[in-house]
């Protein structure tokens, strides 16, 4: 399965990096950090529809997405736009991603950062904090659920949220088991690729009200964000329906169009 192959890339590029910087070092240099995180759980919470809107070059899936690949540019036309936040993929082999990517957008923009990799590691946490990141993301399909535990009280430590991703029942809980406080549920799956905004809607009771719902993934147009809103969904993470347009503002205005009571 790709997640495997990417997991394991990822456990490689860890080690190779604390050859250059170890744990304890990189841990210190976190901890002195403000624990600000530019509000990224509250601007999730606000009334109405969400958008968490990515930066992102290629998937395993579309190959290369942005062959002119102006990340500032995007972020801040995605500030812009009203976003809630940024998400920025930061894994380079699969998603030719680059932690400079993330660095340079969280100084040129005021919205929170959430770092989108796999992370494996305490390690790739604290890299976040340093990076400027205000979030992380968790993926409880390469993560046990005492990892899972572990890796949200350190992420809280230093002031970072943590966008904990889920696919099926059993991940939802787990990651509500592990103390999760933002759940976003995968609409992909991971075997075959293809994507279903239904699983966002079908696995939507079983989180509580006071826990984040978001969703991700093959969110096309108006009518799937209209689905998910008047199903209680908090926010949605969308990247290549916004990349791929030349008004960032205009498309997110077409996305919440239908979001009103």
């Amino acid at each position: 399965m790709i997640l495997d192959e990417i997991a394991a890339a990822t456990r490689l590029r860890v080690e190779q990096l604390q050859r250059i910087k170890d744990l304890n070092k990189i841990r210190s240099d976190a901890e002195s950090l403000p624990k600000n995180n530019r509000g990224f759980r509250t601007r999730l919470s606000r009334d109405g529809m969400n958008f968490i809107t990515e930066v992102k070059k290629a998937s395993p899936s579309k190959g290369i997405i942005s062959k002119e690949f102006d990340y500032l540019r995007l972020a801040r036309d995605y500030e812009a736009a009203g976003a809630a936040a940024i998400s920025c993929l930061t894994e380079p082999q699969f998603f030719l991603g680059k932690d400079e990517y993330l660095q340079a957008i969280s100084t040129a923009v005021k919205l929170p950062v959430l770092r989108k990799d796999f992370i494996i590691s305490e390690y790739q946490i604290y890299e976040a904090k340093l990076l400027g990141a205000s979030a992380v993301l968790l993926i409880c399909a390469i993560l046990s659920e005492k990892e899972l535990g572990q890796f949200l009280k350190m992420a809280h430590s230093l002031g970072l949220s943590a966008l904990v991703e889920a696919h099926d029942e059993e991940e939802v809980a787990r990651a509500l088991r592990a103390g999760a406080r933002i759940i976003g549920v995968n609409n992909r799956n991971l075997k075959d690729f293809t994507v279903d905004v239904k699983n966002s809607v079908r696995l939507r009771a079983l989180i509580p009200p006071e826990v984040l719902y978001v969703s991700e993934s093959g969110i096309r147009g108006a009518e799937d964000v209209a689905v998910l809103y008047k199903n209680g969904t908090d926010a949605v993470l969308i990247g290549e329906t916004l990349m791929r347009s030349s008004d960032k503002a205009a498309m997110l205005q077409e996305l919440k169009r239908d979001c009103h009571e």
